[in-house]
């Protein structure tokens, strides 16, 4: 799984907890999808969380 290129989000780790305490390994991934940016006026394929892609829409 990728990072955002612009935040740097990346997977963050945990344990699920049963119902009996059991706890097993999980991970929470972000929302990070490859888009193609104008940067400079130049397209560029990032790969960008849905967060910093609505705040680039909103601005």
């Amino acid at each position: 799984m990728a990072n955002c290129e612009r935040c740097g989000r990346g997977p963050q780790f945990g344990h699920n907890v049963s119902h009996s305490f059991v706890h097993t390994k999980r991970r929470w991934r972000p929302n990070v999808q490859r888009k193609v940016i104008l940067n400079k006026g130049v397209p560029r394929r990032i790969y960008i969380c849905a967060n910093c892609l609505k705040t680039l829409r909103r601005g």
